[in-house]
């Protein structure tokens, strides 16, 4: 008997034996559409529009992007925490299926995928099926029940707003709109005093007249969570939460996670620009209108259009004096 087989490998020993596999469970989640399938397979594959349109969705960055895959990171909300992880995903608009897979998951989930599958059911409906698999870290229950929990409330979420966009596609391009506004800040090495100022929100109570309150968390370098309350030019007061992702010292998008009454969905972006002679500081607001709120707020007879030019007028009054102060401030500091 030789030496190597005489003595056991020590791989074999009970405490280096790995332990069993999380195990992989899965859910489905559906709905019926009163829309073609190949108009719900189009929202789905749009994969951009879902922070506008989906609750729990707060950013999508694309990595990677063909013709049939892709490879992004997506920012969302679960269970009332913020999470972010890498996806690929596999686009079959023959078969109207997406199908999706993390390649960095956060925890508790230590690996997740599914496919979203559209099948029609008559000339103009659908069904859409969202199936899940997913498996947790350390297979602990509680890791478990989270994990349920948070595909429960956002599939929910997510189905349900496809479903509206699909179904009330013309109405859609009325209710979406944007805008933007734009200041010039002169002299070289601005941008990152103007990046300052739009990063450090924490103290804009400080420096900027409509900002009444605000509070700010950012456990994590470059994801913001805060909680603001601000005035409009009528004298009234809005409180609203946002979850800002920060990108370099060039960019901030954001989500209004709760938007003041008129709106169902408010997203945007900061950007600083180097131009000859300085930087333009573009701040892009692209809103929903919320349609059952309209008459109440804005009086009797009134409709979507009002409610675009209050919107619109309100946001741009805010972006613009924040852009000034912000000008302002990064001029000053370099004479």
């Amino acid at each position: 008997m030789s030496t190597a087989s005489a003595v056991p490998p020590a791989t074999e020993a009970p405490e280096d034996r790995p332990g069993p596999a999380p195990a992989v469970r899965t859910t489905v989640h559906s709905t019926d559409v009163a829309a073609p399938a190949a108009a719900v397979y189009a929202v789905v594959a749009d994969v951009t529009t879902w922070p506008q349109y989906f609750t729990p969705n707060v950013h999508v960055e694309h990595l990677e992007r063909g013709e049939r895959s892709e490879r992004l990171r997506i920012w969302a909300t679960a269970n009332g925490e913020v999470k972010t992880w890498v996806s690929r995903r596999e686009l079959d608009p023959e078969a109207l299926r997406v199908t999706f897979r993390q390649e960095v998951s956060t925890p508790p989930v230590a690996a997740m995928g599914g496919t979203w599958a559209v099948t029609a059911t008559g000339p103009g409906t659908s069904r859409l099926d969202l199936h899940h698999d997913f498996s947790a870290v350390d297979d602990a229950p509680e890791n478990v029940a989270w994990i349920t929990s948070a595909l429960d409330r956002n599939s929910a979420a997510e189905l349900a707003g496809i479903k509206e966009v699909a179904e009330q596609a013309d109405l859609m391009a009325e209710l979406v709109f944007g805008f933007e506004d734009t200041v010039h800040v002169e002299g070289e090495g601005t941008g990152p005093d103007v990046f300052d100022f739009l990063n450090r929100s924490d103290l804009w109570p400080e420096r900027l007249p409509h900002v009444a309150r605000l509070d700010l968390r950012e456990e994590v370098p470059g994801l913001q969570v805060m909680a603001m309350d601000t005035t409009t030019a009528d004298g009234s007061t809005h409180t609203t939460e946002s979850v800002r992702v920060v990108f370099g010292r060039d960019r901030i998008v954001y989500k209004q996670t709760t938007v003041p009454a008129l709106m169902s969905a408010h997203t945007g972006c900061w950007t600083v620009t180097p131009v000859p002679g300085g930087v333009d500081v573009t701040s892009r607001h692209t809103v929903t209108v919320r349609t059952d709120t309209i008459e109440r707020i804005l009086g009797a007879g009134t409709g979507v259009a009002e409610a675009r030019e209050f919107i619109h007028r309100a946001l741009s009054t805010n972006s613009s004096t924040t852009l000034r102060y912000a000008k302002e401030f990064a001029e000053a500091r370099r004479g």
